[in-house]
């Protein structure tokens, strides 16, 4: 497959977004429909909350103060379950204990990154599969540690990584640009670094977005694009 019919998809995402979860298996559906597009995904970071403290809050009480009601959170679970289950994820909110600060989920992400795209991709699905269906805590390092290692990097160096300040400021600052660029709710899909597709919107969309992107692409457009 030439480089004329390949196309570059930021995902700017959180790994407790549970729209994001949904969002990724989207992706996942539209780049194999899109199968004669080469698709390289590269995930970038998002807070939904960065005031969350480095050791998180009880969820539930959070959960509560944020909504207001255990009716209403109910209410958005409900929505959001079944949607989960049409992509093959098994939402289980009530094990969720912890809501964590995903700043440090995030740094371990831009490393996998650094070791692959392959690499970053397994990692992101295993944050999500950890925090939204084994209730996992995402900002317990030995949680990360072990994510890291099943994704196939160097959890030694992990390990080293985590407790000091290495790529604090790199994850912030690509948050900050993030927001510049007027993203301001995630999952959000940035194709080729110039078309934005916001939401977790369905597979179709998606493939749409890809194949006409790579076109504009082979056509030699996108330079034209201010």
């Amino acid at each position: 497959m030439s480089a004329d019919n390949s196309i570059t998809v930021d995902v700017v995402s959180d790994v407790v977004c549970p729209w994001c979860f949904i969002g990724q298996k989207r992706l996942d559906k539209a780049v194999a429909a899109a199968s004669d597009v080469e698709v390289h995904i590269r995930w970038r970071p998002f807070q939904l909350d960065p005031t969350i403290p480095p050791e998180g809050k009880d969820r539930r009480e959070y959960m509560m103060a944020k909504f207001g009601s255990e009716q209403r959170i109910r209410e958005i679970h409900a929505r959001i379950e079944p949607l989960g289950e049409a992509e093959g994820i098994s939402f289980a909110f009530d094990a969720i204990k912890v809501a964590p600060n995903t700043l440090d989920a995030h740094r371990l992400i831009r490393w996998a990154g650094a070791a692959g795209e392959a690499v970053q991709n397994r990692l992101v699905r295993r944050l999500f599969q950890l925090n939204f269906e084994e209730g996992a805590n995402l900002g317990d390092h030995t949680v990360l540690i072990e994510a890291a290692r099943k994704a196939g990097m160097d959890a030694s160096v992990v390990e080293t990584l985590l407790p000091t300040d290495a790529d604090v400021e790199a994850v912030r600052t690509e948050i900050a640009t993030a927001s510049r660029m007027g993203i301001t709710g995630v999952p959000c899909f940035l194709l080729e670094g110039k078309y934005a597709v916001m939401g977790a919107q369905d597979a179709d969309t998606l493939t749409d977005a890809i194949r006409q992107v790579a076109a504009a692409k082979a056509r030699g457009e996108l330079e034209k694009v201010d």
